[in-house]
């Protein structure tokens, strides 16, 4: 593919993680897994390809990011799923969610103390 780039995501003695961008957008994201014998890797596009791009761009990770891992391998089998992302998601963002929730709480006990009243 063209102007396709690798931005690694995370990289631990066993895996890395990339996304996979075009220009300025991105194609999707991929796992890569290592063991003793074989890479397992994990493919999500966020649009579909048609069979033979798909086939070059394995290719392309298995040459540009497997194959230059200087990990000895018998094979290389890799899982494709076609989404998008729904949101990117921390501790931070449920500590606020959970605060909310407690928030909401507080105003309905609130509003039951007032019915009584009636």
């Amino acid at each position: 593919m063209e102007d396709l780039r690798f931005d690694r995501q995370f990289r631990t003695p066993y895996s890395e993680g990339y996304h996979m961008m075009t220009g300025d957008s991105r194609l999707g994201s991929l796992d890569l897994h290592f063991t003793t014998t074989t890479v397992h890797c994990t493919l999500v596009l966020e649009r579909q390809l048609d069979q033979d791009d798909l086939a070059k761009l394995i290719e392309q990770i298995d040459e540009d990011l497997v194959l230059s891992a200087d990990v000895p391998r018998d094979d290389f089998l890799v899982s494709v799923y076609v989404g998008s992302e729904a949101g990117f998601f921390n501790d931070t963002f449920r500590a606020d969610q959970e605060e909310l929730t407690l928030g909401n709480e507080e105003e309905e006990d609130d509003i039951g103390e007032d019915d009584e009243d009636l």
